[in-house]
């Protein structure tokens, strides 16, 4: 049978919807004192790049302000901790945590020496320092950093005061990165409760909260929820901020990644190209807040087969992030790994291994050899030499991913299941069935007990499985988990191309089985839902066409498969030619 693509969706969707804390909403900076003749000047320049995210210019203002404070007022006075504070939320955005984190430290020793543990002034120095192990992926010392922050924060201005909201957001947002989307949820309610009651309903800070909890129900993927969330959240901003406002384009694009993760291409495209057109108006072409809208426009064209398209649109991505953030910055990595996606779509393996290596050299630079982030990176690398069948490449790299993942993520973590998941199909492909089963029985486990019997990630995980058990002839098994498969996809996500693969992977079976009747009404399905959501010009539609033209060879009705192979043929030549066309 064919193999399944083997990715974590949540890697891939994750980093390109924009929550408070991620993207576009500053730490905590603390307000610098003008003592000294110099310092009136120095701060507006500081607070004019940094609020404007241009963090190569404000890197080094920090840096001198710094310097100045440490001898005019002393290394442990607030003024100094201050700025140190302050430089060290520039490094965290710059990607440089490794400077960051002392600097946080050192801020964190003087506000608590000087003002006392239980400070607000103290809990800001220590959200940033949460907010960074968070995204480094350093879940487990954030959340009592957070909890502390809470703590210090409840007492301070109350259990419903909007600066107790922030924090509930951020522990929310902490939790939902981690997959414990049982804890965010109500952390993210209360902050809506407490922002609508001190705010109102129609105020942008309203809409804020709307915007994270819609992220924690796409991340669930119980889009209604969050559709309906972000539709109210765009209704606020429109009428309050105007339709031209940069926060609106952050709901907007927020709302186009909703229908993109739905399928629903044709409704994401121009929502984007919306949102792209105000921010390009209101910060201009070469931010990195048009970059971001830029990578998500890159990932829609891609997903509708449209190569070369996406690779117009990562490459600008690519060139705002290298110019605005550095070309060792996250960001810039995230978008390589995007680039190199199309690629490898397009079959142009040498161009996709040289971006996913310079990905992963960043990855390693930016979080440490150890990290989550690097072993994504191997992973996304490993699957490149899958698909070439490289396996001799794959499988050490698989390998290490899983080493990583569980050792800094969890032994019972998603991303260990994700990894688990596709070394199980390399040896799958290999034909080491005992190898394979093990690995492939302990992710769904794992997916199962994370996320809930009826998470589509389960569905795929089960799938995989299913399609394991068929090559070893096991076909009892295998459609019991297909099945189950299908029936997940179509209760959790309905005409989506997830659900068509199920029902083209369970069709595969029945074909392979001899059951041609029940496999017909299934390859016409899947046929139908992706010409829908795909066109009639994906190589998605080549692919079904082909099944269901080898159904009919099988049933010796070639009048009925000869067109259907004639069809998918035109489309692979029409899509070779286009690409061809625009490459020249």
């Amino acid at each position: 049978m064919k193999s399944i693509l083997v990715q974590n969706k949540q890697w891939q969707f994750r980093s390109l919807f924009v929550v408070a804390f991620l993207g576009y909403a500053f730490g905590f900076s603390i307000a610098l004192a003008e003592e000294q003749p110099d310092m009136p000047s120095l701060v507006a320049q500081f607070n004019k790049f940094y609020e404007s995210k241009q963090f190569n210019q404000a890197a080094p203002i920090a840096e001198k302000i710094l310097q100045i404070r440490e001898k005019t007022l002393g290394p442990d006075a607030r003024g100094t901790a201050a700025a140190a504070n302050n430089l060290a939320d520039v490094y965290r955005y710059m990607g440089q945590y490794a400077k960051a984190e002392p600097l946080y430290q050192r801020a964190l020793q003087v506000m608590e020496k000087e003002l006392g543990p239980d400070h607000p002034d103290t809990a800001s120095v220590l959200a940033n320092i949460a907010l960074l192990y968070s995204q480094t992926g350093a879940y487990a010392k954030a959340e009592p950093v957070y909890q502390r922050v809470l703590k210090i924060r409840e007492k301070a201005f109350g259990p419903d005061s909007p600066k107790t909201a922030d924090t509930l957001n951020a522990l929310a947002i902490l939790y939902y990165r981690n997959y414990d989307y049982a804890k965010a949820e109500p952390l993210s309610q209360r902050a809506l409760k407490i922002r609508e009651k001190a705010f109102g309903p129609d105020n942008p800070k309203t809409a804020s909260s709307l915007n994270d909890l819609a992220a924690l129900y796409v991340a669930k993927d119980e889009y209604a929820k969050a559709e309906a969330l972000l539709q109210r959240a765009l209704k606020i901003r429109e009428k309050s901020l105007g339709p031209d406002h940069p926060d609106t384009a952050v709901t907007m694009q927020n709302l186009a990644a909703v229908y993109r993760n739905m399928g629903q291409y044709k409704k994401a495209e121009p929502l984007f190209q919306r949102a792209l057109a105000v921010t390009e108006k209101s910060v201009g072409p070469d931010h990195p807040n048009t970059a971001w809208i830029v990578n998500n426009l890159g990932t829609v064209y891609r997903l509708m087969g449209q190569d070369p398209t996406a690779e117009t649109y990562f490459q600008r991505a690519l060139k705002i992030r290298e110019n605005a953030l550095g070309k060792d910055h996250p960001d810039t990595g995230s978008t390589l790994s995007e680039l190199a996606l199309v690629y490898e779509d397009m079959r142009d393996y040498a161009k996709a291994e040289g971006l996913y290596q310079r990905s992963l050299a960043i990855s390693e630079k930016a979080y440490g050899p150890d990290s989550a982030a690097v072993a994504r990176s191997l992973h996304e690398l490993a699957m490149l030499y899958y698909y070439q069948k490289d396996y001799a490449k794959a499988e050490p790299l698989y390998q290490h991913a899983l080493a990583i993942s569980e050792k800094v993520s969890g032994p019972d973590s998603i991303d260990t299941a994700a990894t688990l998941v596709s070394l199980g199909a390399l040896y799958d492909r290999m034909g080491q069935y005992s190898k394979a089963e093990p690995l492939e029985l302990r992710a769904l486990r794992i997916y199962e007990k994370v996320l809930g019997p009826d998470h589509p990630d389960v569905a795929t995980a089960a799938g995989q499985l299913g399609q394991l058990y068929c090559d070893k002839g096991e076909f009892a098994k295998a459609e019991t988990l297909e099945l189950r498969a299908l029936a997940i996809d179509q209760k959790k996500l309905g005409e989506h191309i997830e659900t068509a693969r199920s029902l083209d992977d369970l069709g595969d079976l029945y074909r392979e089985t001899g059951q041609y009747a029940k496999a017909e009404p299934l390859y016409q399905r899947a046929l139908k839902i992706r010409e829908k959501v795909l066109g009639s010009e994906h190589f998605r539609i080549a692919e079904t066409l082909d099944d269901l033209a080898a159904l009919y060879w099988a049933k010796g009705q070639s009048a009925k498969a000869e067109p259907l192979s004639q069809r998918a043929a035109g489309i692979r030549a029409r899509i070779k030619e286009s690409r061809a066309a625009e490459t020249k």
